[in-house]
């Protein structure tokens, strides 16, 4: 199935520790570019992170923002080093004993002293668990996005391939009635110069000059390429590079018509086959 590599997700998770949300937004890349954002202590997640997306997304630049709200009955106590302020009371002692006019520092001051107080370290493994949980439901739902966006573009791409291939069949048509009035415009042209006609010598340039007019094989390329773009549609894997490839193989071939064009019909064909093909690589660029 299509996917286009634009999308973005959000999945969030109330529980009794607090809040997860995960925001996911990918848009078009080259390749597959995974930026985790995460708070400081889910800082170890970042290679599962980029493990669970990588098995998920073959192409784009994915921005994977986590953000963590504890719940305030998650907040651990906080601890005095009782030991570590028993010196400093004895060491204020001594020092008041010798300086009295010193003033003694307030309770805050006392609390800020690097060590007093102790802060245990919440153990966040559950959470980062739950995380990954959550990353896996919001991945879930920005593939859907992505493949939901990807109908949209096959099915533009597809009516693309319908209108590119009625003006194949408008060029074949074309072909014969510009080869007569080319062909007609130079017997009118040697008959002006020339006071007896060879019909054997014009028939050898005209031979050649509709050699170099014919656009048969162009025509059967640029129809089988489009049948190439309505397969790779049908694939169930990342198809954008090979589309891509296609659209500059349809281009060539579209060129190569306009630069034989004996007419201005044929050369308006032309720059309508580019318009559509150009419409189609736009859109391709954001195909996974």
């Amino acid at each position: 199935m299509i996917r286009s590599m634009t999308a973005f997700a959000r999945g969030s998770l109330n529980f009794d520790g607090g809040e997860l949300v995960w925001e996911l937004r990918s848009v078009n890349h080259r390749y597959l570019e995974i930026q985790p954002r995460l708070p400081e202590d889910f800082r170890q997640l970042d290679a599962p992170v980029r493990e669970a997306v990588a098995r998920r997304l073959g192409r784009g630049k994915v921005e994977c923002g986590l953000r963590y709200r504890a719940a305030g009955a998650n907040v651990e106590a906080l601890q005095v080093n009782q030991p570590l302020l028993e010196q400093l009371f004895g060491a204020m002692e001594k020092i008041r004993a010798e300086q009295p006019r010193l003033r003694e520092p307030d309770i805050m001051q006392l609390l800020s002293w690097p060590g007093v107080t102790l802060a245990k370290a919440a153990d966040l493994t559950p959470v980062q668990e739950q995380a990954m949980t959550l990353l896996e439901k919001t991945l879930d739902d920005l593939v859907a996005t992505r493949e939901r966006e990807g109908a949209r573009l096959a099915a533009l791409i597809e009516s693309r391939c319908e209108l590119l291939e009625e003006q194949v069949g408008k060029a074949r048509q074309r072909m014969p009635v510009v080869i007569e009035a080319v062909r007609e415009r130079l017997r009118t042209r040697l008959a002006e110069v020339c006071d007896s006609l060879d019909e054997q010598r014009l028939e050898q340039e005209m031979a050649l000059l509709a050699q170099r007019l014919d656009v048969d094989e162009e025509m059967d390329r640029l129809a089988t390429h489009v049948q190439e773009v309505r397969a790779v549609l049908k694939r169930d894997e990342p198809v954008g590079r090979r589309l891509d490839f296609l659209m500059q193989e349809l281009n060539r071939e579209a060129n190569t018509l306009g630069s034989k064009s004996a007419d201005s019909e044929t050369t308006a064909i032309s720059v309508e086959m580019k318009v559509l093909i150009e419409q189609m690589r736009e859109q391709v660029q954001n195909i996974e």
